[in-house]
């Protein structure tokens, strides 16, 4: 599975950006789609993650309320929504994607990384 991310940017405090993720070869196998992060010489943080068998959502305790994960089946994409946003949320997001789980970690396929940067 390959996974191809877009959307981040640069954006104001409390402004709105929305990332997008398609997920292209075997796909038909995957069982949840989501999204990290990581800032330089940190850990990678789950961010949120949606489930295609029912549309279960997770999130992260630091995004809950502000981001919305959401996925279309049909294109094997997947949306992270991102409104109020805060300087803290400046890192590189990552798109992942596994065959059995939604996970703190150990996806099993990574996309390359999109910079969002927060201004104050």
């Amino acid at each position: 599975v390959q996974l191809q991310a877009c959307g981040g940017g640069l954006v104001q405090a409390g402004g709105a950006l929305r990332l997008s993720c398609a997920a292209s070869g075997r796909t038909f196998s995957t069982y949840a789609m989501g999204w990290f992060r990581r800032t330089p010489g940190q850990e990678r943080e789950f961010v949120a993650a949606i489930s295609w068998s029912g549309g279960r959502t997770h999130y992260a305790d630091s995004v809950k309320g502000r981001f919305t994960i959401s996925g279309d089946n049909a294109k094997n994409t997947v949306y992270l929504q991102m409104n109020s946003l805060k300087p803290e949320d400046t890192v590189v997001y990552y798109c992942t994607a596994d065959n059995t789980k939604i996970a703190a970690e150990n996806w099993d396929y990574w996309g390359q990384g999109t910079q969002v940067t927060v201004s104050s």
